[in-house]
């Protein structure tokens, strides 16, 4: 009896998180109003470095992210004036779970439910309207490391994890990461190779048609990074030199099949 009630319990649990998913994929692929998305940031080393860029960030640090999916989304005819808006939200005290390297299915999908868990409580903020989005940035000191631990971001759940450089010259390509997370949370998917970060072709390219090929002018969102030839390839300074493209758009539900 107690299996039977522990059973219909869990299944209950999850009718209800599918259903909640459910509405906020309408909810977010709708675009009948405007998106808000909080952005979270975190001091992810606990330097003072880190934590002196993170107290001096502004909303306007994060203007480029609204002013790009502006662009695009009228690009494809989006008729919303406003798609995304990008507000931002205290300094957390703490950091999101950690996905580990080597996790499975099992470890993936245990490690969404802790973000998730996580997210609820850490993006509680007294007189302040809870986002629809959340984006937790967190922000690294460049001289504590070469490289940022990969970032993550989650349609069920609308959550997006951001590993950042905390350096003013950096920014640009920060919002590119940001913009590319919260492209995740929305339904959009990677187009680069895996293994070597490569743009694939031709989903992960802003111009497939351009004569010569090479070097793109700009990027793709789900690619991140622009091919100057077969072997070499870079990531944009900004989200100006960064585009929508074709695939992109039909997952977010800008363009019809």
């Amino acid at each position: 009896m107690w299996k039977s009630i522990r059973i219909a319990v869990l299944l209950f649990v999850l009718l209800g998180v599918a259903v909640h998913s459910w509405l906020d994929r309408i909810a977010t692929q709708g675009w009948k109003e405007t998106l808000w998305v909080g952005i979270f940031p975190l001091n992810a080393d606990g330097t003072p470095m880190a934590q002196r860029y993170v107290e001096g960030l502004t909303v306007q640090d994060f203007s480029a992210i609204e002013a790009f999916f502006a662009r695009e989304a009228h690009r494809y005819g989006v008729a919303i004036e406003q798609p995304v808006h990008a507000e931002l939200y205290p300094q957390g005290s703490e950091l999101p779970p950690a996905l580990a390297h080597d996790a499975g299915p099992l470890g993936i999908a245990w490690w969404s439910l802790k973000l998730r868990w996580f997210a609820t409580h850490a993006t509680e903020v007294p007189g302040r309207a809870p986002p629809r989005i959340r984006i937790f940035v967190l922000y690294h000191d460049p001289a504590t490391l070469d490289r940022v631990p990969d970032s993550h971001g989650l349609q069920k759940g609308l959550i997006g994890v951001v590993h950042a450089f905390a350096q003013a010259a950096m920014a640009g390509s920060n919002n590119i990461v940001i913009a590319h997370e919260l492209m995740h949370t929305l339904g959009a998917s990677d187009k680069y190779d895996l293994g070597s970060g490569a743009p694939l072709y031709p989903i992960g390219f802003a111009e497939p048609q351009r004569e010569p090929l090479y070097p793109q002018g700009r990027a793709e969102i789900m690619a991140g990074r622009r091919a100057l030839s077969r072997q070499d390839f870079e990531m944009p300074q900004g989200l100006r030199d960064v585009v929508v493209g074709p695939a992109t758009a039909l997952e977010i539900r800008w363009t019809r099949p």
